[in-house]
């Protein structure tokens, strides 16, 4: 396997659009890194140029200690694996698995240890004989990456490979990746628009917005310490709740107020860099699972309490997802927008009229105790260390 070093790489369209721009990524060797983000951000264009599919504008791309912008594909050593399967319907799995193998000319007992020896890593040994539409879809998904793995490349790439699966078998296959990864140690760069496949899979994230890389790091980083509202709103499912904020000073402690409540910072949230915020409108941030009915939480101090209004209630077994009116305006920055419309154009909207009459909807994932019913007043609580602050017109974390 090889280090893949992406270097200020760009890509403009014949007709103006520019998908990708100074982009610079290092996939160390062994490493698996994701590409995540909304539709249209550059990520599958990104690996269409690693991969040799598609020229780049600017930048150069690196495999190994090869220099490979001007290498056709067949020649960059490399393998990608596709949502589509992209497999033969003729040819059994065996003739599949050999077919790559064949046209490098390679001998016919390596061929057959090499596509016995991948059957085996993938639990395809009694499918040899069979043809694609013998199979199931993990079955299929499986030959394509048995495909990929019988040539030995210096690095993978997989586009969205599990998108056609339903949600049990996603789940299943993500698993077999991570299994196959760490066991082959094999460098592979994975784009996908699902930020849980992005969180449970990488080494490191690369989230990108508009052909820019946002923040790179590991899934924990990213959802501990966001860059940014969008890296924050990105990451997380439910996605983080927002609302519009001012900080100030009472009794010698910070505390924040959207609407007519307040919350007192815990020590770990009284960053240095917030003083300067004093007075000033910010971006307040809590994801859903660091939110919990303050009727189960009795000890909870109630400087970290505030309230709302049910509107729905999922409940999910193991807990229950709840969603609640607060009366302060919502947050409507550049990277909210975008981040609603990466939804569908109804979230926007939905955004827009809460502006209109200054209540913000939070969603919470409460204990699965809790009595708050549609249409009740709740009392909620937010966690100690649970807030997050974002400069309202750069969205940038307010950190140090």
């Amino acid at each position: 396997m090889a280090q893949v070093t992406i270097e200020h790489l760009g890509k403009t369209f014949s007709e103006g659009t520019e998908a990708v721009r100074d982009l610079s990524l290092e996939i160390g060797d062994g490493e698996l890194v994701v590409l995540v983000g909304p539709s249209g951000c550059g990520k599958t264009t990104t690996l269409r140029m690693v991969a040799g599919l598609e020229e780049t504008t600017s930048g150069t791309i690196t495999i190994g200690d090869r220099v490979v912008n001007h290498l056709p594909p067949r020649e960059r050593d490399i393998a990608m694996v596709f949502q589509n399967y992209a497999l033969y319907p003729h040819k059994t799995v065996y003739e599949n698995l050999a077919f790559p193998l064949k046209l490098r000319r390679l001998s016919k007992p390596e061929i057959d240890d090499r596509v016995r020896r991948s059957a085996r890593l993938l639990g395809l040994e009694d499918l040899l004989g069979r043809k694609p539409r013998q199979l199931s879809g993990g079955q299929r998904q499986r030959v394509a990456m048995g495909r990929a793995i019988v040539r030995e490349p210096q690095a993978f790439l997989m586009d969205e490979p599990l998108s056609n699966l339903d949600a049990k078998l996603r789940t299943q296959m993500r698993a077999e990746i991570h299994r196959l990864q760490r066991e082959l140690q094999a460098t592979t760069i994975y784009v996908t628009h699902d930020q849980v496949e992005a969180m449970t899979l990488g080494d490191r994230v690369a989230l990108l917005r508009k052909g820019e890389l946002q923040q790179m790091a590991t899934p924990q980083e990213l959802y501990d310490k966001p860059t940014n509202v969008f890296v924050a709103g990105f990451i997380g499912s439910p996605a983080m709740n927002f609302v519009g904020a001012e900080l100030g000073r009472r009794d010698g402690h910070l505390e924040v107020t959207f609407g007519q409540q307040s919350l007192r910072l815990h020590e770990s949230e009284a960053r240095p860099g917030l003083e300067a915020y004093i007075g000033r409108r910010c971006v307040l941030g809590i994801r859903p699972e660091h939110l919990e009915d303050a009727a189960l939480e009795s000890g909870a101090p109630a400087d970290r309490r505030f309230r709302g209004k049910v509107e729905v209630r999922e409940g999910l077994g193991s807990e229950v997802v709840v969603h609640f009116q607060v009366e302060a305006p919502p947050t409507l920055t550049e990277d909210v927008r975008e981040l609603a419309l990466d939804v569908d154009a109804a979230a926007l909207a939905d955004l827009e009229r809460e502006q209109q009459l200054h209540e913000t909807v939070f969603v919470g994932r409460f204990g699965a105790s809790t009595k708050a019913a549609e249409g009740d007043a709740v009392e909620v609580v937010a966690e100690h260390g649970a807030l997050h602050f974002f400069d309202a017109e750069s969205g940038r974390r307010i950190s140090l």
